[in-house]
């Protein structure tokens, strides 16, 4: 299975894109092409998009641990790597704000 998620696409690549996947949301190609068509696509997108597409790609593959990620341009999203294991993470991760009227009381941090 082929997962692309895009900011935004050249309308020639989208238009190719949704002859072989389906398009559940705007900008959301999902395929289960094969494994051997699905590194075409991928060289073909990498090939084709300038940086502000902005692309994720999900792949499904035989190799542990069963599935590949792939970004280009400036993604949303950040991808990351731990023991080997490819993983997505929020870019605006950022401390909640304290909020002075919340209803839990303050615990005080261990010395």
């Amino acid at each position: 299975m082929l997962v692309v998620v895009a900011n935004d696409l050249p309308p020639a690549v989208r238009g190719r894109m949704k002859l072989w996947f389906i398009e559940p949301r705007a900008n959301v190609f999902v395929s289960g092409v094969r494994d051997s068509l699905a590194r075409k696509v991928v060289d073909y997108l990498h090939e084709h998009c300038p940086p502000k597409s902005g692309l994720m790609i999900f792949n499904s593959s035989n190799t542990c641990p069963g599935y590949e990620i792939f970004g280009l341009g400036d993604t949303r999203k950040e991808i990351t790597e731990i023991s080997g294991l490819p993983l997505v993470i929020e870019k605006s991760a950022e401390p909640p704000p304290d909020n002075p009227n919340s209803l839990t009381p303050d615990v005080p941090k261990p010395q």
